[in-house]
This record gives structure tokens, C-alpha cells and sequence, in this order.
């Protein structure tokens, strides 16, 4: 610290104040982050398309101006299933959900092209990560009833 930023904290311990420094928005209240997710898709689990399609993670950018470039980022889960992002942006009050089966990609939907299920019905967590690995966001949940919306 520069002497005078120590002197002034010196000053304002003496008189019995504290300073804080204010973190930015983004830190302490991330715009991009999970919102939701049904682990536990509806119904018997037949790993037909649709069943698989009614388990799903969505993303929010709650941001009303910054757009997210989340090419190379990933969700993953506790097994090390991962869901690579391709070249993909998430514009400001947008979000994407991510389904487990297959389907056509869209600004507002992502398929993981699986045959079998991602999220585990006894509890799960799922991880955000940015291109270079760093998490940047996770929500967990435990055992869920069938179609059952956990809010992140």
C-alpha cells in the first residue's frame, strides 16, 4: 500500500472507523450463473429423446448490457461429464438452457447429444467454467422428485 492510503487507515483506526473497499458488481453478484435445472427428468426414466430433453441446466445472464462470449467454456457435473461450449454468445437478459439429449441449437437452447443421463437423481452439482477452467458459477442440489425445478 502507498504510505498515504496507510496513514489514512491509520486515521480512521484511531478514531475508531473502518473502511471498506467496495468490490464490483460482477464480483460480489455474478451476472452469469445458473438459474435453474431439473435433474430428475419427468416420469420413468426410458432414456427415450424426450425423457433425456426433460432434464436441463440453464444459464442466465441477468447483465442489461454485457454480453458473454462462452466459446471453449463448460458445464460439467461431480462425474466429469462435460458439455463444451462451441461458438456460442449470451446476449444481455438472455438465457441458455442446456439439455442432455439431442436436438437443434439455438440462442436460447443447447443439446448435449446424450443417450444417457447426465444429472444424478440422488443429488448432483453442476460447474460452470470458463475456457482456461476457472469456475466461475456451481449449483447443487439432493435427491429431487420427478420434474421437479430447482431454482440455482
Amino acid at each position: 500500500m502507498k504510505k498515504r492510503t496507510l496513514a489514512v487507515l491509520s486515521i480512521l483506526a484511531a478514531v475508531g472507523l473502518t473502511a471498506t473497499a467496495a468490490l464490483p458488481a460482477e464480483a460480489s453478484n455474478p451476472t452469469l450463473h445458473f438459474s435453474a435445472a431439473v435433474p430428475n427428468s419427468p416420469g420413468s426414466d426410458t432414456r427415450s429423446n424426450a425423457s433425456l430433453n426433460g432434464e436441463w441446466v440453464r444459464l442466465n445472464n441477468s447483465s442489461s448490457s454485457a454480453s458473454y462470449t462462452l466459446t471453449g467454456w463448460t458445464i460439467r457435473d461431480k462425474s466429469s461429464h462435460v458439455y463444451t461450449f462451441g461458438s456460442f454468445t449470451l446476449k444481455p437478459a438472455a438465457s441458455v438452457t442446456l439439455y442432455t439429449g439431442k436436438g437443434t441449437n439455438s440462442s436460447s437452447k443447447r443439446y448435449w447429444g446424450k443417450a444417457a443421463y447426465v444429472w444424478n437423481n440422488t443429488g448432483d452439482e453442476a460447474y460452470l467454467k470458463n475456457a482456461t477452467g476457472t469456475t466461475k458459477d456451481t449449483c447443487s442440489w439432493g435427491s429431487e422428485p420427478d420434474g421437479k425445478q430447482v431454482v440455482c
